[in-house]
């Protein structure tokens, strides 16, 4: 089994067609083709339903797909390791980021690894938690952030422990508070984050804990939406301190919410058992020393 078709495999599957994955790959449509169609006769499964637009997974080809995303880390972690031994430092760091709070965490650090490790290219992948804990069973990144508690399923190292902060419209009843309990809110819609995101599910659980299921008006992955929702009286948003420090909201007002166990407890975590890459161990190393540092 070649890592030359594995390769093709897995691109044709995240491009969704062969012509999209020969242009990433730099080869050409039938090389890609052929590729494909030598793993599959190698082991006697369409990996593909071929459809007019593009192509859908077959069952066998979900299987073989996340074997071959596995397999192709390894070999990266390989030859990252025997660079390390030659004193290199190359490779590749997957790491997978949410989309809120990222750019004030860990931009400064990106400066600071990419002056340490000039040899290593960095590859993100930015999704809700749900997702990115999934990608990286599924081998696509070997470290994320995600939101404590996470399942044994996971081995995690400590981000950051912020206070939620509930935003407010103008004219919002409780717009003059300084602090907000969870049942305070109960009578107001809530916009929560788009599907995916394990933040959702804490203040579902919460919610319910104190004896009522927020009434949702709407849902987004966008920060600067989410505020002109809220300053638009649609709704009352929960949001991490760290996403609204230091940032203009207009009329909204960021009102702390004092529910010690509703808390944005967000940690770098990563497969139990996994080896984990030279750069992924760096990159664990660097942000615990600047965490402990500002922690």
């Amino acid at each position: 089994m070649e890592l030359r078709n594995l390769k093709a495999l897995v691109e044709v599957a995240r491009q969704g067609g062969f012509t999209a994955a020969a242009r990433v790959l730099f080869l050409s449509q039938p090389t890609v083709s052929k590729a494909v169609r030598q793993l599959e006769e190698e082991l006697g499964e369409e990996l593909f339903t071929r459809l007019g637009d593009g192509v859908r997974l077959t069952e066998a080809g979900k299987l073989v797909l996340a074997r071959a995303e596995a397999m192709l880390a390894e070999g990266e972690h390989m030859l990252a390791e025997l660079a390390e031994l030659q004193g290199l430092y190359t490779g590749r760091l997957r790491l997978g980021l949410p989309l809120f709070g990222s750019a004030r965490l860990f931009a400064p650090l990106f400066a600071d690894f990419r002056s340490r490790y000039p040899g290593v290219e960095i590859e993100l992948l930015e999704q809700g938690s749900v997702r990115l804990e999934e990608a990286i069973l599924a081998g696509q990144v070997e470290l994320a952030v995600s939101l404590l508690p996470v399942s044994d399923a996971f081995e995690w190292q400590p981000v950051r422990d912020d206070p939620l902060v509930a935003l407010l419209w103008a004219d919002h009843p409780l717009h003059r508070r300084t602090v907000v309990h969870l049942t305070d809110l109960a009578a107001s819609p809530f916009i929560l984050f788009e599907h995916g995101f394990a933040l959702n599910a804490r203040i579902e659980s919460a919610c319910r804990e104190r004896g009522f299921s927020p009434r949702v008006s709407a849902r987004s992955s966008q920060m600067d939406f989410i505020v002109s929702l809220v300053a638009a009286g649609l709704g009352v948003a929960l949001l991490p301190h760290i996403m609204v420090e230091g940032r203009p909201l207009g009329p909204v007002r960021a009102v702390l919410l004092d529910e010690p166990d509703l808390r944005w407890r967000a940690a770098l975590v990563w497969r139990r058992g996994t080896r984990l890459s030279p750069p992924a161990r760096a990159w664990l190393a660097l942000t615990r020393e600047a965490f402990e540092t500002t922690g």
